[in-house]
């Protein structure tokens, strides 16, 4: 037994390793995955983030070209540039925070550093390290801003959005704070999931339980994606977990959960929207794997 549970642990880890090196970035953007638009909007290949604007219920998906917003009917729209949009998350009516990388065409070729957006994506505002800073995970709680900083693989805290914290240095992939304790943070690792108490100074050893991404919309509803596409929901911040269902699509790309029962993930086949909790899920954008990087 114990060893049937290693073997799925070492296969967990790889699969996770592979979700790393598709959503790690080159120094310089990329060439353009998400083709041109056409008559039905933007082709999109990659997905980094997703959310749901309170001011209208819209959806919104950052990609690697640009901020996709996307209607009921399933229509979808380049909403602003084509920036390489590494690190996303929806904090308030119209308003988002971004990182990544400027459009190709841009002639700056560095980090964004962290950027916001106060009309959906239409502009963005630098308000924080430029040019040398490209968040590939960022969370927004308790007034403050959680960055991982994947240039220097450190987890970085601001409370005003300009000056910075440096906490831990790991190697993760995405990262949730407690909705109810801004000094409970998780992050997803080769080794399982890990957990700070500390605010982020410090983590935990491994979980054991290998997940991709992951998502803290109220204190009792924790939800995680792992590397196949399987949706876990956890109660007690982490200690169990209990699958609720499936992503269609196979490997994960994003993961967000608006509320307790609305959850919004990406794979390499497209955007799935699920409002039981993950019990059933519909397609409401589709993502091209040939373009996947």
């Amino acid at each position: 037994m114990k060893i049937r549970s290693r073997a799925a642990a070492v296969v967990t880890a790889a699969a996770l390793a592979a979700v790393l090196s598709a959503c790690s970035s080159p120094a310089q953007p990329p060439s353009g995955p998400d083709g041109p638009d056409g008559p039905d909007g933007p082709a999109v290949a990659h997905v980094h983030g997703l959310g749901v604007d309170p001011a209208d219920g819209g959806l919104y998906v950052a990609t690697h070209e640009g901020v996709i917003g996307v209607a009921d009917d399933g229509t979808a729209r380049r909403v602003g540039d084509k920036a390489d949009y590494m690190g996303f998350t929806v904090i308030g009516p119209k308003t988002f925070l971004g990182s990544g990388h400027p459009a190709e065409d841009s002639g700056d070729h560095g980090n964004l550093g962290l950027i916001r957006s106060i009309d959906a994506g239409a502009s963005w505002k630098t308000l924080s390290l430029g040019g040398t800073t490209d968040f590939h995970s960022l969370e927004y709680a308790h007034g403050t801003v959680y960055g991982y900083d994947s240039t220097r693989g450190v987890l970085r805290v601001s409370t005003d959005t300009t000056t910075w914290d440096d906490r831990a240095e790991i190697e993760a992939l995405d990262m949730a704070v407690s909705p109810r304790d801004r000094d409970v943070v998780l992050a997803t690792t080769r080794r399982g999931v890990v957990r700070s108490t500390d605010g982020g100074r410090s983590f935990g050893a491994g979980s054991g339980r290998v997940l991709a991404f992951l998502s803290w919309p109220a204190a009792d509803a924790l939800y995680g994606v792992d590397p196949e596409g399987g949706l876990h929901r956890s109660g007690d911040g982490g200690a169990t977990w209990h699958r609720t269902g499936t992503v269609p699509g196979g490997q994960p790309q994003a993961l967000t959960a608006v509320d307790a029962r609305h959850v919004l993930a990406a794979t390499q086949d497209g955007v799935y929207e699920s409002r039981d909790g993950g019990g059933t899920f519909r397609e409401r954008l589709p993502v091209s794997p040939a373009g996947a990087r």
